[in-house]
């Protein structure tokens, strides 16, 4: 087994300075729309300065102000940028926060049913707190009638 994986395995290490790209697929967004193609949807984000190494396999990153995120991350999780070329940086999306007040949900715009689990389910267009009716996202009722007991829909 240890050597199938020292096979594929390479040993990443940055210096402050560095740039990397983050990798946050794994982080479920719940309050952005979900995507057909879930393949095909943006992996990796960036570039951003790495500031310093904490321990042996963490990096803390220069994040922008926008992102609410913990700025550190496992070494897995980043990916050298190579090369002087000029990238257009992806903007990094906000994970999902109940306790901000900015995550409330504003206003109810449409109503749809679709199947969830092989059942018929109530999907509601949510408008967020202090955004647009463009940035409005489909969220289930219950999900949303759960983690906003207070919200008058």
């Amino acid at each position: 087994m240890k050597g199938l994986y020292d096979k594929k395995h390479t040993e990443r290490e940055f210096q402050a300075g560095d740039w990397a790209y983050l990798k946050l697929q794994p982080y479920r967004q719940h309050s952005m729309p979900a995507s057909v193609f879930h393949k095909l949807s943006t992996k990796y984000y960036g570039p951003f300065q790495v500031l310093e190494k904490i321990g042996e396999v963490a990096y803390k990153l220069q994040l922008p102000p926008s992102a609410k995120i913990h700025n550190v991350f496992h070494v897995s999780l980043l990916k050298k940028k190579v090369g002087n070329s000029v990238v257009v940086e992806s903007q990094l999306l906000a994970i999902h926060d109940t306790s901000n007040p900015r995550w409330a949900p504003e206003a109810i715009l449409q109503t749809r049913m679709v199947k969830r689990r092989g059942e018929a389910a109530t999907q509601w267009l949510i408008q967020w707190f202090g955004t647009s009716p463009d940035e409005a996202t489909w969220e289930f009722a219950h999900d949303i009638i759960q983690r906003y007991p207070d919200f008058q829909f």
